[in-house]
């Protein structure tokens, strides 16, 4: 009875929550309703026995891409009223690809059916006792190992390339040399000044 009733104090919480991210005239508030709703979908995770993904969804989606998304609102100082003024020209196609991905979802749901031996492999004894966790970890470092480590590749790669794209070269800026700096003596930067009593540099 207490897990039915946070399964529907989250799910609440969750509909809520993305209804005011959409509907909310403040685009701080809007984040703020995001980072809250990004919470609820995690309790229902953790209910569902994910608690891999549950983890994910609070330290990658709100401890990186919410807050981010919260400092570029909050830096950007958007003009809400100019932003609004032309609504109303995209709602005829906005409603057009709601509907494309409303009947794309109807097609979706239409055909979708268990595999007859999902039932026993969920159900099964060999799987009891194992964290949720500990089975991702094994199959991914044991049967993934090699894609696993592709797909970091592909981010380093594409991490670099972020990098050198946003890069620009501006004259002027004083910029740091690690050689000049190790090699730098005390000669270079010292300089010893013999004063007189009663005067000045």
């Amino acid at each position: 009875m207490l897990i039915l009733v946070a399964f529907y104090l989250f799910a609440a919480i969750t509909i809520a929550s993305a209804v005011m991210v959409v509907a909310a005239r403040n685009p701080v508030h809007s984040v703020l309703f995001l980072i809250l709703a990004f919470f609820s979908a995690a309790g229902l995770f953790m209910l569902a026995g994910a608690e891999f993904i549950a983890m994910i969804l609070v330290i990658v989606y709100v401890g990186a891409v919410a807050v981010l998304f919260l400092f570029v609102v909050m830096m950007l100082d958007i003009d809400i009223a100019e932003l609004r003024q032309g609504v109303l020209e995209y709602v005829p196609l906005g409603g057009l690809i709601g509907v494309i991905m409303l009947i794309e979802l109807g097609m979706v749901l239409g055909v979708w059916a268990f595999a007859p031996e999902a039932a026993s492999a969920i159900a099964s004894p060999a799987a009891a006792g194992v964290q949720n966790t500990v089975a991702l970890g094994r199959v991914i470092y044991s049967d993934y190992i090699y894609v696993f480590q592709a797909c970091g590749l592909v981010l380093l790669v594409a991490m670099i390339g972020a990098i050198v794209l946003t890069l620009r070269e501006r004259p002027g800026v004083r910029r740091q040399s690690i050689a000049k700096q190790v090699a730098r003596r005390r000669a270079d930067g010292v300089e010893l000044k013999d004063v007189k009593p009663g005067q000045g540099l």
